[in-house]
This record gives C-alpha cells, structure tokens and sequence, in this order.
C-alpha cells in the first residue's frame, strides 16, 4: 500500500526532528518536507503534493491558520493536524470549524501521536475515490472525528488547576536533555516545589511525562522529569 504523504510545518528544528521521528515509526507513513515558515509551507504543499499536514500555530511569519484557511477556500485536497501549544477554546474551536482533523497540545506524547495517525490512515482508506459507503460507515467515520479532541481536557482531579497545570506543561515545550527538578518547575512557575511536585506527578500519571532519579557525585539522589518522548 502506498506510503500517506506527511508535510512537518515548524519552525523549531528540534521539534520538526521529532515530529519526523515519530512520523516514521508510524507504518504507512512517510515524511516529505521540513517547512520552518509559511512561505516554505505553501511551496513544499505546491511541489510535493502531501496527504497531511503536521501543522504549528505560531510560525515566525504569520499563523498556521492562515494556510489552512487558504487550502479549503482552494478546495485542495489535503488534511491538516495541528500540533501547537496554543490551548485557548477559541484557538481550538476556529481550528476544528476550519476543518482541521485533529488538534494535538504540546508537548505530544508518541501514544497521542500515533493515534491520530492511525485514525487519519483509516479515514483516508475509507474515503478513496469510487469507494461507496454505508450509513455505518458514515456513522464510524463521523464518531472517529469527534472523538479526536484536544488532548488535553480540562476534566483534572481536585486540587488541580488547569491554569497551573498549563503553565508546567509549557515548562515542557523547550527541550532539555536533563529534564527539570520539582523545585526548577516551582521556580519557573511561582510555585512551591511541593505544589511543583503535585503536578509532575499528575503528568505522569497522564502519560505526558516520566520520572528518573539521578544520583549526583554530592548530596541525595534527585527525582528528575522528562517528556515521554525523550
């Protein structure tokens, strides 16, 4: 079967890379292009013809929106993701009515991921030209859309607050091979450690972060956090 032709729009090479990395471990997958702007972005969809695209909100040249928004007032036949960290319900909602298959929250676990992948894979199988469909097919299809919402909901246990557990998620979004202490998240957050800790924690538990302990030449072993993906 025919590799499904992925175009990554972001302009953080390292998290391109990623998103490139993880493109290719999904089967019947393959990834086309890099486009680190906008401009880039309109070129590579004219020249490379892409199936889907992997697309960031905030480009150093204007919004991601933009070039969706240009595609289905041109009716071109080409699907968007969006990957950003953008959590805003208005960002979200004008997304989906723009016709966006799926909204994936920075910083994306693999499992998330894959998963919008696969449902785009089934979708796009089962809509090829000639193809007739039932009600039931329609029905599944329909159901599969709806269910790939934002990643993150805002349904969080008592004593979190969405807010807060925002502001630690975008803690998240520069990369650092070392990861980051409860107490560096409570700095750069205004929060104790504890309350840091309460949320790394939560995170884990999500599947949006992981824990190591890393023993230091002096002093006690230091419990370290790290997104999924790394």
């Amino acid at each position: 079967m025919k590799s499904l032709r992925v175009l990554v729009i972001e302009d953080d090479p390292r998290i391109a890379g990623m998103h490139r990395f993880f493109v290719e471990k999904v089967t019947g997958f393959e990834v086309v292009g890099i486009a680190q702007n906008l401009e880039q972005a309109r070129e590579l969809v004219k020249l490379m013809a892409p199936d889907l695209l992997l697309l960031d909100l905030y480009m150093p040249d204007g919004n991601g929106m933009e070039i969706l928004h240009q595609l289905r007032g041109e009716g071109q036949a080409v699907d968007v993701i969006l990957i950003t960290a953008a959590r805003d319900a208005a960002d979200v909602q004008q997304a989906l009515r723009a016709g966006a298959f799926d909204y994936l929250v920075k910083p994306v676990v693999f499992s998330r991921f894959e998963q919008a992948l696969m449902r785009f894979r089934k979708y796009h199988q089962q809509l090829q030209p000639g193809e007739t469909l039932e009600q039931k097919d329609i029905d599944e299809l329909s159901h599969s859309l709806q269910a790939s919402a934002p990643a993150h909901s805002t349904n969080v246990p008592k004593g979190i607050d969405v807010l807060t557990l925002g502001k630690v998620r975008q803690v998240f979004e520069k990369v650092n091979p070392d990861g980051f202490s409860a107490e560096e998240v409570g700095e750069r957050i205004g929060a104790s450690r504890s309350t840091a800790r309460r949320y790394l924690e939560y995170l884990i538990t999500t599947g949006e972060l992981k824990a190591d302990v890393i023993y230091g030449s002096v002093g006690r072993p230091e419990r370290r956090y790290f997104p999924q993906d790394i």
